[in-house]
């Protein structure tokens, strides 16, 4: 093992009581932001108070959210329109969500602001305008590989007794901006080898206290600790990725697994970024469940199960940490199909729901090959990590022990991609059903931008979607399938309440799609001439950290589209060839 760094950091709140022990006048106010929680800040104020200061402590992340939870009064309010800081209206408008469903039936209307600093809020009672302001606290820095980002930051003010202007007004340095910072400069620091990759493992230890908290709608939550991990795998990423010579965002690059672990913590704030070897991580061991009752993912030793009992010709191959990647082929008739799931391995309904349309395949006689956990180094990280943080959508899962999307890796070193080409190979794979989930709640990087850069249109949910890639030629055929295929899929009303709130949740913050909508069902279609097969249909559910009723809706509608699209295919001839276009 080898330490790049090794810090014990003060707590913010501890620092902020440490500072003001007694006040030069009675009375005197002190307002700050921070990273914390509702329970800790409030804690934090009264022990101000006991020693002669008036005292308000905030939020510094989604503090308008925060502001609505905490201190506005909404008895009698009938409408609520929210002024956006106008340099940056768009990022601050995704900051406020999910504000329409917390505050529903009162309407919210967004509307370009004056302050820069401020979310300008109106509320109407009782027929009358009453006015607030709420500050954002933010600072300009430059990312850790050069981009430009508004970011919360601590702030401080304080008031002497009965003056409305402060005689301190500025920003102050947290404990979960300086972990961030200190880890991106360790990283820096450290000579790294010419050849990728890089490290078996980069593991970041971190300790800290933060916010986290259920909302009352849909899957949304506050979480200051995911937020963290998001920051630094992807930041992390990006900046191997500089330091290697690639482009930013390049998914083929494989400086090998980094993995931050961003636990709970009281008292002083602790980080440890460690080269370690790749761990054998122990299967969990868990009471198991009726595929079509699953109310969670499915362990290692699960699938493996299902897929058993299954039959079918196995085949498969082993990947980096030694795991194997199994799947199974079934000989049958017309066009041959191709089922995976797993490739991001923190998206977790594609197995159960791939696992599931298998029987019904198989009895329509279908010529098709079932590969239900592609990358199972990342499926073995995911469930360490969802052991500590069951709700957090854990990135760091999402690619293989390498670092790199398996999908982009080339074929003359394909490594688990290998069992994938032998299903192309074996079926003559006419459409490939590659399924997939994304975040089912919102995903934010707040010390790089917020919105998290290269993944804009994943920030927020927008309900079960849909791509279809097609070679060059077929767009014809790719439309009239997925208008077909929605048709179908929307019939689950579930599914089209579920769409129906959050597109319309989706396009209040980030504006229309610019897809098509089918059926009530967003719609990518597009040429690819990379794919192997001459379609490829991409399912897209959000289901990152959902458990319970909510996973049960996932992973049935991962069936469904299996299933549908085979009925389109085997027995409406549909994308079989030209001819059939009308």
């Amino acid at each position: 093992m080898t330490t790049l760094l090794d810090l014990r950091l003060p707590r913010t709140l501890d620092g902020l009581l440490a500072r003001f022990q007694a006040p030069e006048w009675p009375g005197m106010l002190v307002e700050a932001w921070v990273f914390e929680d509702r329970e800790a800040r409030r804690a934090a104020e009264a022990t101000l108070r006991a020693r002669g200061f008036e005292a308000r402590i905030r939020s510094a992340y989604k503090p308008l959210v925060h502001a609505f939870l905490e201190e506005i009064d909404l008895a009698g309010v009938t409408a609520v329109t929210i002024g956006l800081p106008p340099d940056a209206a768009q990022r601050f408008k995704v900051e406020a969500f999910p504000l329409p469903g917390l505050l529903a039936p009162v309407p919210v209307e967004y509307a370009e602001g004056r302050t820069p600093e401020h979310y300008e809020v109106t509320l109407l009672r009782d027929g009358q305008p009453e006015y607030l302001y709420v500050f954002a606290p933010n600072r300009r820095r430059a990312d850790p590989i050069g981009r430009d980002a508004l970011s919360p930051t601590g702030w401080l003010r304080t008031f002497p007794p009965g003056c409305p202007v402060p005689n301190l007004n500025a920003p102050q340095r947290t404990d979960y901006e300086d972990v961030f910072d200190a880890v991106i400069a360790a990283v820096r620091a450290h000579r790294w080898p010419e050849a990728t990759p890089f490290f078996e493992t980069l593991e970041i230890a971190v300790g800290i206290g933060g916010i986290e908290r259920k909302l009352p709608w849909h899957d949304e939550c506050l979480s200051t600790r995911e937020a963290l991990h998001e920051d630094l795998y992807f930041s992390l990423l990006e900046l191997f990725q500089q330091i290697g010579g690639r482009p930013v965002g390049t998914r083929d690059f494989q400086p090998g697994q980094i993995v931050p672990l961003i636990d709970a913590a009281q008292g002083e704030t602790t980080v440890r970024v460690s080269i370690v070897p790749h761990a054998r991580q122990p299967q969990r061991v868990q009471e198991p469940e009726r595929l079509d009752l699953a109310s969670r993912p499915l362990t290692e030793l699960e699938i493996a199960q299902h897929l058993a009992r299954l039959g079918g010709e196995g085949f498969g191959t082993t990947s980096v940490q030694g795991r194997p990647v199994r799947g199974s082929y079934f000989a049958g008739q017309g066009a041959g199909l191709v089922v995976t799931s797993g490739q991001h391995a923190n998206e977790t309904s594609g197995p159960v729901g791939a696992l599931r349309a298998a029987p019904r395949l198989k009895r329509m006689g279908a010529h098709f090959a079932l590969l239900p956990q592609e990358n199972v180094d990342g499926y073995a990280l995911h469930h360490r990590l969802r052991a500590q943080n069951p709700r957090h959508m854990h990135h760091a899962a999402r690619f293989t022990a390498l670092g790199d999307d398996l999908e982009f890796r080339p074929e003359d070193r394909p490594l688990e991609r290998a069992a994938r080409l032998e299903a192309y190979q074996r079926t003559g794979a006419r459409l490939h059903m590659n399924l997939h989930g994304y975040p089912a709640h919102e995903w934010t990087r707040p010390l790089t931008g917020y919105i998290p850069a290269g993944y804009e249109p994943y920030a927020l949910p927008r309900g079960f979607f849909l791509i279809l890639r097609y070679h060059p030629g077929l767009e014809d055929q790719a439309h009239v399938f997925m208008q077909a295929l929605t048709a179908r899929l929307i019939a689950d009303p579930a599914l089209a309440r579920l769409n129906a709130e959050q597109i319309a949740a989706y396009q209040a913050h980030l504006g229309p799609v610019p897809s098509p909508i089918y059926n009530g069902i967003i719609c990518e279609i597009g040429a690819n001439e990379r794919m192997i097969p001459p379609f490829q249909l991409v399912t897209e559910f959000p289901d990152e950290t959902i458990y319970g009723n909510a996973f049960r809706l996932a992973h049935t509608t991962q069936m469904n589209t299996v299933i549908h699209a085979a009925e389109l295919v085997l027995e409406q001839g549909m994308l079989a060839g030209k001819e059939l276009v009308a």
